[in-house]
């Protein structure tokens, strides 16, 4: 049975490890983002080498987002019970392992199994789940601000380090560039060891904003999980799925996600190249989108702090679905600045709908939060992971990427109509 063991409060020091805890894990999201979003510049040459579709191979991508997803709350539980430091470094191992094999492959199966299951387990351990975590153990102040950032990171990798694995795959080959994830992934698990600490109470420390000596009621005590890590998972999500908060937040994310790495992280390069667009240019569009959404996110948990996090998630949606609704006329051979304006836009509004999500989740269910976050982050997944193949499968058939498009717009409003749903009050998980 899961038992919550509070650690009793004492006099502790303030430090800067909250700050180097909050670095580590900027790097490993940002490693890690990229090592999950390295698929999508490679499906042109997969299909060239083994001449394998774009929706078989689209498979193994959205079973990867599905896992990615649903992974990401049991890590969150796996996190409390043994700590972030043995996760994220077991996790980082996984990808080093399924990234290097993949240069053996030969058969479908060998993809889906790689790429698919070993790094979708091992980057869904390092997910924004993890990013509850950090902030919920690390920071009583500045949670929102600290939240945009780690969330910049996480999208912002799968982005920025497009155009290096596009120009590998284009000059060395594909499997150079999945040899360069092994060696990356491998790099950072040092950094984990040195300076991922999983608790303030760990370096005699307290969490930055704590006071340094609380009162009785003044600060929460930390809290040390014992018991069935898989157990506590399953008990949280059967607790919140009784509320119609955690619907309404599932249901927005899922389209959140489906409409970013779903959609456009996947199929963004191979429907610009199918408009004469090289996909080194194409990725290197998305690697802008990468930069001004560490602007976007940041200035995201910045508001979050300040203004209703609904109507903050209602205006990024519908933003979003305008902006997607007019990229069919925008794709050509070359760069436009209507292009560049979309892609400026759509930089700044990427994941700009995290902060305020964490934020509901922390309010609405409490100390559970990054557990339920990690629900609610397993249907963005369950999103991506439908639009990654539908967007294939509309492909295939269609002969162009249009409808998906459009369909992603539409689906943008009904996301805005479910945030605006969601009530502000605090529920009983505990």
């Amino acid at each position: 049975m899961t038992e919550i063991v509070p650690v009793s409060p004492t006099r502790r020091r303030a430090s800067a490890w909250p700050w180097a805890v909050a670095a580590t894990a900027f790097v490993t999201l940002l490693g890690a983002s990229g090592f999950r979003s390295a698929p999508g510049v490679f499906i042109d040459p997969l299909h060239a080498e083994f001449g394998w579709s774009t929706a078989t191979i689209s498979s193994a991508v959205s079973l990867n987002l599905l896992l990615y997803g649903v992974v990401s709350p049991f890590a969150a539980a796996l996190m409390e019970r043994f700590g972030m430091r043995r996760v994220v470094s077991i996790a980082l191992v996984l990808v080093a392992a399924g990234s290097g094999l993949t240069v053996f492959m030969s058969e479908v199966w060998q993809l889906v199994l790689l790429w698919g299951v070993l790094i979708g387990v091992g980057t869904g351990s390092m997910a924004l789940a993890f990013v509850a975590v950090v902030t919920g153990r690390w920071f009583v102040r500045r949670r929102g601000l600290v939240s945009g950032v780690l969330t910049a990171a996480q999208a912002a990798g799968g982005l920025v380090f497009l155009p290096l694995m596009a120009s590998l795959a284009g000059s060395v080959g594909w499997r150079g560039a999945s040899l360069l994830i092994a060696v990356g992934a491998l790099l950072v698990v040092p950094l984990v060891l040195l300076f991922l600490r999983d608790r303030p109470s760990d370096v005699g420390t307290v969490a930055y904003g704590a006071a340094t000596t609380p009162a009785p009621g003044e600060a929460p005590p930390e809290e040390v999980v014992a018991g069935g890590a898989f157990r506590r998972t399953l008990t949280v999500l059967r607790d919140a799925a009784r509320t119609g908060t955690f619907w309404l937040l599932a249901g927005g994310f899922a389209i959140c996600g489906a409409t970013t790495v779903g959609l456009l992280n996947t199929h963004f390069v191979p429907a610009a190249h199918e408009h004469g667009m090289p996909a080194t240019t194409a990725a290197g569009l998305l690697a802008v989108v990468g930069v001004f959404d560490v602007l976007g996110t940041v200035a995201s948990g910045y508001f979050t702090d300040r203004i209703d996090p609904r109507k903050l998630l209602a205006a990024y949606y519908l933003l979003r679905g305008a902006s997607l609704a007019f990229l069919p006329f925008l794709l050509a051979p070359t760069a436009a600045p209507p292009l560049w304006a979309f892609i400026i836009f759509y930089g700044l509004d990427w994941v700009a709908t995290v902060p305020p999500t964490v934020a509901l989740c922390r309010e609405r269910f409490g100390s559970p939060a990054p557990i339920v976050f990690g629900w609610v982050f397993a249907a963005h997944q369950i999103g991506s992971a439908i639009a990654a193949v539908g967007a294939g499968l509309i492909r295939d058939v269609t002969g162009t990427y249009d409808g998906a498009w459009w369909s992603a717009g539409a689906l943008c409003v009904v996301a805005a109509g479910l945030s605006l749903a969601v009530r502000r009050e605090l529920a009983s998980v505990r």
